[in-house]
């Protein structure tokens, strides 16, 4: 086989398509994803609540029910093996008047159609002892829902594929696709020929297939903005913490989600919008979701909060729609599979979406088992978890421990030199952020940033052109007012 040639080309790198890239080095074949960002996780999958949701949200019978059921119980097997945190924390959909109540059976009605376990209707007696700074006459308790670092957890599947065989490519855009026997995909950094393409692009899959001439698909940018919570007040609530779902189509309502970092994420709105990768935040949503989220937790108060973000959603329908749409997942034409309108429960459905896609490729391909195939993936040291002993052990191995750069998140310098070593090649700010954390404090890099950038410059002897915060145009600086490493 060709240099360029391989049996399956996966475009985007998302959280489904790192699924599906780690599902397909299970066998003896030749693979490779397409990312046209700087790093996979660029888009929704690691901008959104990091929720593995126990399955009472879909409509029974529907490809989001099956997807969303079988990947809750698969995640924590693959976090396990993939060193990912997995925090079982329980959820509480929250009724704040009589008129919401029915809404909570019709919910327990779906899960138990659906196989969820572990739920029951609780009084507010309850919903006092579970999560004592609630406000709410009856709720939904979910015992089994559980939350993740989404960006993490994408990291993983594509690292553990890279080692098991897959190539990834990051920066590479795809221009176009021409069929004829088999798939030749042009991109920005040249062309590729395999026998099998998975359209997993996300927010463009709708672009990828009319490549194909496949144009009975339209994806909606939906975005969600979110506010962070500082980890001081983590302890606020113990769970997660839900209202019952608005009857717009946009989402499940502003909700209050611990993450494994011990902030708390408030949101995400539901906003149709033009642009697919207009991720601002507006003052008018903001505090929209304050207002929201402080009739939930009466406590919470504006000096809390440490960052704002959103993400966007590709939706498959209109605003003014009335029924949600299902996932598309199939095989449109021949060896080009389509997975459009991959909104959530898209981050728990990953892995039960990359075993439906490689069912669909056995039905046309004998695929041998890999028996190199390894399963497990070691995530580097997170040093602020660690106890006191463990630390000071690490420390007189390697000194890089003992000096911290980020201080709001005690991250090291060798935390940083690790994240920007990573093994897809990506450097800059956003993947060092992603990876250990720095700059993700109260300070939000004010401190730290310059430090990363030295250790940028000491590693790479990058040009000032190549510090960026995100790559592709996000350079940080315009000149060097003095250049230390000439002796003039």
């Amino acid at each position: 086989m060709k240099r360029n040639s391989f049996d399956f080309i996966i475009i985007g790198g998302g959280v489904v398509g790192c699924a599906i890239a780690r599902e397909l080095s299970k066998y003896r074949v030749k693979t490779i994803l397409l990312e046209k960002e700087s790093d996979v996780a660029m888009g929704i999958s690691g901008r959104n609540s990091g929720v593995v949701h126990a399955g009472f949200y879909m409509k029974p019978g529907s490809l989001k029910a099956e997807t969303n059921i079988l990947g809750h119980r698969m995640m924590p097997k693959i976090c396990h093996e993939l060193d990912v945190p997995y925090q079982e924390i329980g959820k509480l959909v929250v009724a704040k008047n009589e008129r919401e109540i029915e809404h909570l059976y019709e919910l327990k009605n779906n899960g138990d159609k659906n196989g969820t376990q572990g739920l029951r209707i609780i009084d507010r007696e309850e919903i006092k002892k579970l999560e004592p700074e609630v406000e709410g006459i009856k709720a939904l308790y979910s015992s089994t829902s559980a939350i993740l670092d989404p960006f993490i957890l994408n990291v993983a599947l594509s690292e553990n594929a890279l080692q098991n065989g897959v190539r990834i490519l990051l920066n590479t855009e795809v221009l176009s696709i021409k069929e004829n026997s088999s798939f030749l995909v042009k991109t920005n950094k040249g062309e590729f020929r395999s026998e099998f393409v998975v359209n997993s692009a996300g927010l463009f899959s709708d672009k990828i297939a009319e490549m194909v001439g496949i144009d009975k698909y339209k994806i909606y940018p939906c975005r969600g903005e979110y506010h962070i919570l500082d980890k001081n007040k983590r302890d606020i609530i113990r769970g997660m913490v839900y209202p019952v779902p608005p009857k717009e189509l946009g989402g499940l309502g502003v909700h209050l989600t611990p993450t494994t970092d011990d902030n708390i994420f408030i949101g995400p709105s539901a906003e149709y919008i033009e642009e697919v990768d207009d991720t601002a935040n507006t003052e008018q949503v903001m505090e929209k979701l304050y207002a929201e989220a402080k009739e939930l937790l009466p406590k919470i108060s504006k000096k809390d909060f440490i960052r704002s973000f959103a993400g966007v959603r590709p939706k498959l329908i209109k605003p003014t729609a009335k029924e949600p749409r299902d996932f598309v997942i199939e095989e449109s034409i021949d060896s080009f599979i389509n997975l459009i309108g991959i909104e959530s429960p898209g981050l728990t459905s990953a892995p039960a979406i990359a075993e439906k896609v490689v069912e669909i490729i056995k039905k046309k391909k004998k695929l041998k088992n890999n028996r190199k195939f390894n399963p497990k993936r070691k995530a580097p040291v997170r040093f602020s978890k660690l106890s006191n002993q463990e630390k000071s052990e690490l420390i007189k191995k390697n000194p890089n421990y003992g000096h911290i750069v980020c201080r709001c998140e005690t991250v090291t310098r060798q935390e940083i030199i690790d994240a920007l070593r990573n093994p897809l090649g990506s450097r800059n700010i956003y993947s060092v952020r992603k990876r250990c954390k720095a700059t993700c404090g109260r300070c939000q890099g004010g401190f730290c940033t310059p430090k990363i950038v030295e250790i940028m410059e000491e590693l790479h002897h990058p040009s000032i052109d190549d510090l960026t915060l995100k790559g592709n145009n996000s350079r940080l600086f315009i000149g060097r007012t003095k250049d230390l490493r000439k002796n003039d």
